[in-house]
Formats: C-alpha cells, structure tokens, sequence
C-alpha cells in the first residue's frame, strides 16, 4: 500500500512553528514591549490532515541556539522522515 496522495493547497508543506515568549519584559502586567522577545520559547508542527500530523507536545528551547536540535527532536517524536536536498547531498553523502 502506498502512502502516496493529492493533498489540497495548503496541506501540501509541513509547518513548523516557532514561539518566542515575551512575558515580564514591558513593565506592569498584561504588557507587551513590540518587537521585544526573549531567546526562549516553544518549538510545535501545525495541524495537516493530508500529512498526518496532529501535533503532539511541544518542544521548549532555552536559547536560539537550541532551535536546530528542538526542531530535529520534534520531526522524531512525530516520526517524521526528512530528505536530503540534491545540494545537501553534494556535501553530506
């Protein structure tokens, strides 16, 4: 059986989201300080029908150097398997 199917526009890529928290940086509760945002916060596929994907957990990152590795940890827990683009292969094969 294949898992080969048509998916309709807008289900056709898999979405990774990424949050950023911004608590406690304004003054005062319930405040925002725009276009100011903390070097943590949360890693999380978006919902497909056609792929399958009904996001699980999200993932939490402590710094944005982090995010490679969060991102990798939740393509896994999904089960998710990623090809390499022709021009990766030309360095990582």
């Amino acid at each position: 059986m294949s898992d080969e199917m048509v998916a309709p526009h807008g289900e056709k890529m898999i979405e990774v989201n990424l949050r950023f928290w911004t608590n406690n940086i304004a003054k005062g509760g319930n405040k925002i300080k725009k276009k100011h945002c903390w070097d943590r916060g949360i890693v999380r596929f978006t919902k497909n029908n056609s792929h399958g994907i009904d996001p699980l957990k999200s993932i939490k990152f402590n710094s944005i150097a982090e995010i490679p590795s969060v991102i990798e940890k939740v393509f896994i827990s999904h089960k998710i398997k990623v090809h390499r683009s022709p021009k990766s292969k030309k360095y990582l094969d």
